[in-house]
């Protein structure tokens, strides 16, 4: 075990990482173990990379659909510009949007510009929350479309090391 990490160590953390943290108490204690390094110099890496900005944080990723959530919608917005930011910033924080972000439209086919990701169990509960959101926050007039989901894709993160690492770390 080594106190810091080789370029290869390096690069293979960098691998395991995007597959996503071992479920188990001591996950970064894994990740050291698989690449032939100590805990606290995994640990040491994640910290430089993260004040060198690679990135900027450590997320969760949650299979809704497994745990029964499968009334998932995105409610997408045509919010004046100079509100935007504002609107977003409240939608954002509202229980029961799980993610709101602001995309550019794309006339004349698509007018909106603001979505809100909500996650429900029975597609009855997401559109009540709808109203009730669209309500609360003066909306109810903004042009807007509630877009449920049909199907799942895979969730992943960003990548970050080669693929010779990635086979290294995973083969």
């Amino acid at each position: 075990m080594t106190g810091t990490l080789d370029h290869w160590q390096a690069m293979q953390l960098r691998s395991l990482l995007e597959a996503g943290l071992p479920l188990a108490a001591r996950p970064y204690q894994l990740l050291a173990e698989r690449i032939g390094a100590s805990e606290k110099a995994v640990l040491e890496q994640i910290r430089s990379w993260s004040e060198d900005g690679l990135f900027r944080r450590v997320g969760l990723v949650l299979k809704h659909r497994a745990l029964g959530f499968r009334a998932n919608a995105m409610l997408v917005m045509d919010i004046p510009d100079e509100q935007v930011d504002e609107v977003g910033r409240r939608l954002g924080k509202a229980t029961g949007v799980n993610l709101c972000y602001q995309r550019p439209r794309r006339m004349p086919d698509w007018p909106y510009n603001l979505f809100c990701m909500v996650h429900g169990r029975e597609r009855e509960q997401v559109c009540q929350l709808i109203e009730k959101l669209l309500t609360e926050h003066g909306l109810s007039d903004v042009p807007h479309q509630l877009l449920f989901s049909t199907r799942a894709f895979k969730q992943c993160g960003g990548r970050y090391a080669p693929p010779a690492a990635r086979e290294l770390a995973h083969g």
